[in-house]
C-alpha cells in the first residue's frame, strides 16, 4: 500500500518537477529532494512490512 502510494506521489512530483525545470534549470537540486522524499515512504513501509512480518 504503501508503494502504491509512493508511486502516486512521484508521478505527481515528476510531472511538476518537467514544467519547474523547463522554466527554470536552476530548480533540478530542489525537485530531486522532493523525489528522494517521496520515495522515501516507499521504503519505510518496506521495513515496517519487514518488521510486521518478523513479529519485532
Amino acid at each position: 500500500l504503501s508503494a502504491i502510494g509512493s508511486g502516486i506521489a512521484v508521478a505527481v512530483v515528476a510531472s511538476s518537477a518537467v514544467g519547474a525545470i523547463s522554466e527554470n534549470p536552476s530548480l533540478l537540486g530542489k525537485t530531486v529532494i522532493f523525489a528522494g522524499l517521496a520515495e522515501g515512504i516507499a521504503i519505510y513501509g518496506l521495513i515496517i512490512a519487514i518488521m510486521i512480518i518478523s513479529k519485532v
